[in-house]
């Protein structure tokens, strides 16, 4: 286990250390600065608790948060993202303490000046991320339990996002721009054949699913066969769900700015058919 050597002891929760792997780094860590000088060896068996930021950008960004940290604050943050870790059972990519931090600062500031903001995709993330979404959950019950503070039931969906970005090691814009992709399209969806999807249903986690894989298959550029004599067949067959899965698709490329490959619009139109003939 790499040794730790404290350099500055920022307050009872942070302190800056020379590790002898990384150089200079920040040690994050429910009481890991109490009593701690310069020079101090941190155990090997404390380190395993620990949170080390070896990036220097997000260190700089953690540090400017600390002179608006309460430290019980930053001691519960510290839990909820020990229990997302213990949940997860990976190695969360380390910008989760910066924006999972500055997040839930933001969070509790509206709600003591009694300002909620809405979550529009709340309903996508839960079908898109349910592991994430539990998680999130458990932080939301950590929180209230800890601060007495309860976070509205939006900001369950929030913190999933932040959880699904630090395990997939994905970009915090990027997962925010899927699910906001997926909401418009479901969106669309309802419109072009006049219904409400049941949010509960098989069929509408079924579809999430089928968008989400679809959208990760265009971002990787990878090719699904296109069967020819089913396109069209399905062309023929069911020109309102075809037409619609195109339009669908037009919509992905100038969101996602990157080409389709045709196959796509067969199996969407096959979901949206078996959509729209349970609906009739």
């Amino acid at each position: 286990m790499p040794s730790l050597v404290v350099k500055k002891v920022l307050n009872n929760n942070v302190i800056i250390a020379e590790h002898s792997a990384y150089g200079e780094v920040v040690v994050i860590g429910k009481g890991i600065g109490f009593n701690r000088k310069q020079k101090d060896l941190i155990e090997a068996s404390a380190a395993e608790k620990l949170f080390v930021l070896r990036n220097e950008q997000e260190q700089k960004n953690y540090l400017k948060l600390l002179p608006f940290l309460k430290d019980d604050l930053q001691e519960v943050i510290i839990s909820a993202i020990e229990l997302i870790k213990a949940r997860t059972d990976s190695s969360l990519n380390e910008h989760i303490h910066v924006a999972l931090t500055d997040h839930l600062m933001f969070a509790i500031n509206r709600i003591t000046k009694g300002m909620e903001i809405r979550n529009p995709f709340l309903v996508e993330t839960k079908a898109l991320y349910p592991k994430a979404f539990g998680i999130a959950k458990e932080v939301i019950d950590l929180f209230t339990e800890k601060t007495g503070i309860q976070l509205p039931e939006g900001e369950v969906g929030f913190i999933a996002l932040h959880i699904h970005s630090a395990v997939t090691n994905k970009d915090l814009f990027e997962v925010n721009q899927h699910s906001q992709l997926i909401s418009k399209l479901i969106n669309m969806i309802e419109e072009h054949l006049d219904c409400n999807i049941d949010k509960e249903s098989t069929d509408y986690m079924r579809l999430i699913r089928h968008l989400r894989f679809a959208i990760e298959r265009i971002k990787n550029g990878e090719k699904v066969e296109e069967p020819e004599k089913i396109s069209l067949l399905l062309k023929q067959e069911y020109p309102i769900c075809y037409n619609l899965a195109w339009k669908l698709i037009k919509v992905m490329q100038q969101t996602l700015k990157q080409p389709v490959f045709d196959a796509e619009a067969v199996y969407l139109t096959m979901h949206l058919q078996r959509l729209q003939k349970k609906i009739k």
